[in-house]
């Protein structure tokens, strides 16, 4: 639903070039206020609209069992395995140098006269740039931010926020200086753990915090943007158009910056409309969710079968061996012919 009606209506509005809000829109049709919306490779029309999706399922479906205790305070329900979380992240991270750089459609194109040593690859080379730094900016600033706030350390907390930093320079990280990408990732990093405390506040629970990483740090990109977009690498990437507006604070007027919150307003009403009935109607369907019982005892036992870790620390009292989940028997720590040799 989401990639067949949604995410493609978001595509033809903002980025075909018969799209009445796109920048690249087709020579000699009008552009919105003069400038089109510059979201060049999605926080927007992908990380906003999954973002807003998120956001009706969770309302609609409300918090897991055990998200909050009986007097309404926030429990964290910690993920299984730290270690996948990082390995996914780096994977994403990998990824989303094929998801900005890539997005250009052409690297041998030079800019100015024939034979100039700037040209597309130069914007590519940028983009890459402006992503990493957005990102680990983003990434450092949760970490200290998080460890002021609760006290300790979250390697989980930094992965979100590298991701938010990602989802965030996503719009403008071909049109923007790399040291504005440094803003945009410290800004995004505080969007996200204040998105984060205000759904603690309310009760919302998100499990991939997907509305206040991926709605929340994609509609600051799409803001960040319409600030921060240098004139020269605008008309780079979006050539053939005399005066087109660029960055508020880079001196370009205010233009971008009403396309964008246009972008932002469309984006939310669209999706809202589209993916809260249909949330509604899967909720009201019993398709959306699995039963209480089943959320507390979980679904790799309920659902597959069995468990996917089956040993278990053994009671305290004991120092050596573990035991089997789906067994009494004793299992004892191999000992190896050295060490065998050695306690002779």
């Amino acid at each position: 639903m989401i990639g067949a009606i949604t995410v493609v209506m978001m595509d033809v509005r903002f980025w075909s070039g018969d799209g009445w809000a796109a920048a690249g829109r087709n020579a000699g049709e009008s552009l919105l206020f003069k400038s089109g919306v510059i979201d060049f490779a999605g926080s927007g029309v992908v990380h906003m609209v999954g973002g807003i999706a998120g956001l009706w399922g969770a309302l609609i479906e409300g918090p897991r069992v055990g998200r909050f205790d009986h007097a309404g305070r926030s429990v964290a329900l910690r993920g299984h395995s730290a270690t996948l979380v990082v390995l996914g992240t780096f994977l994403l991270w990998f990824g989303w140098y094929g998801f900005n750089p890539g997005s250009f459609t052409t690297i041998f194109k030079t800019y100015g006269p024939s034979g100039s040593i700037h040209g597309q690859w130069s914007a590519v080379g940028r983009t890459a740039a402006t992503t990493t730094l957005a990102g680990c900016t983003a990434a450092l600033t949760t970490l200290f931010g998080k460890r002021l706030q609760t006290g300790h350390w979250n390697v989980v907390d930094v992965c979100n926020g590298l991701l938010g930093g990602f989802a965030a320079i996503t719009s403008g990280c071909s049109v923007v200086d790399p040291w504005a990408a440094l803003i945009c990732g410290f800004v995004s990093a505080w969007v996200l753990i204040g998105f984060n405390k205000l759904a603690a506040t309310l009760k919302f629970d998100d499990p991939l915090e997907a509305a206040q990483l991926h709605g929340g740090c994609g509609a600051w990109g799409i803001i960040f943007t319409a600030l921060f977009a240098r004139e020269k690498y605008v008309n780079e990437v979006y050539p053939g158009r005399q005066g087109r507006p660029y960055g508020l604070f880079m001196g370009g007027g205010g233009r971008l910056l009403a396309a964008h919150i246009v972008q932002i307003l469309v984006i939310a009403g669209w999706v809202s409309c589209t993916m809260g009935p249909l949330f509604f109607a899967l909720h009201k369907l019993g398709l959306l969710r699995i039963s209480s019982e089943d959320e507390m005892a979980g679904m790799d036992l309920t659902r597959h079968g069995g468990f996917a870790y089956v040993y278990h620390d053994e009671d305290p009292s004991a120092h050596d061996g573990f035991m089997l989940k789906s067994s009494a028997v004793r299992v004892e720590p191999r000992t190896t012919p050295a060490a065998a040799t050695n306690q002779v």
